[in-house]
C-alpha cells in the first residue's frame, strides 16, 4: 500500500503564490508518474500537472507559466510551485502517484487532497 500525503494549501490573495507538496510513503519500488490534480465544488477533477518518468511534464492550459511541477526521487516527493493565483484556482488539489510496489504490483495511490483558496 502507498499512501501520499499533501501539505502547503492555504488562503492566498488573488497574484500570491503557493508551495504544495506531496510525500509517498509505503511498499514502493518506484514511481514512474507523478501528478497534481484539483476538484473545485459542482466540477469534475482536473490534471493541474504531470511529471513522467522520463521527467517530461504536461500541464493545465491554465497553469502554463504560472506553475511548475519538480520532483526528488530520493525524497519520493513533489511539489507544485504556483505563481500568479487566482480566484478560479480555488480547489482542492490531490496528489497522484503511479508506478510499482516492492512485489512488482503496479501501485496508484490518491492523497487526501489540500485545499487551496485563492481571496482577497
Amino acid at each position: 500500500q502507498v499512501l501520499l500525503a499533501e501539505s502547503g494549501g492555504g488562503l492566498v490573495q488573488p497574484g500570491g503564490s503557493l508551495r504544495l507538496s506531496c510525500v509517498a510513503s509505503g511498499s514502493i519500488y518506484s514511481i514512474t508518474t507523478w501528478g497534481w490534480y484539483r476538484q473545485a465544488p459542482g466540477k469534475q477533477r482536473e490534471l493541474v500537472a504531470r511529471i513522467n518518468y522520463d521527467e517530461t511534464t504536461n500541464y493545465a492550459d491554465s497553469m502554463k507559466g504560472r506553475s511548475a511541477i519538480s520532483r526528488d526521487k530520493a525524497k519520493n516527493t513533489i511539489y507544485l510551485q504556483m505563481n500568479n493565483l487566482r480566484p478560479e484556482d480555488t480547489a482542492v488539489y490531490y496528489c497522484r502517484a503511479e508506478g510499482y510496489g516492492d512485489s512488482g504490483n503496479p501501485i496508484g495511490s490518491w492523497g487526501q487532497g489540500t485545499q487551496v483558496t485563492v481571496s482577497s
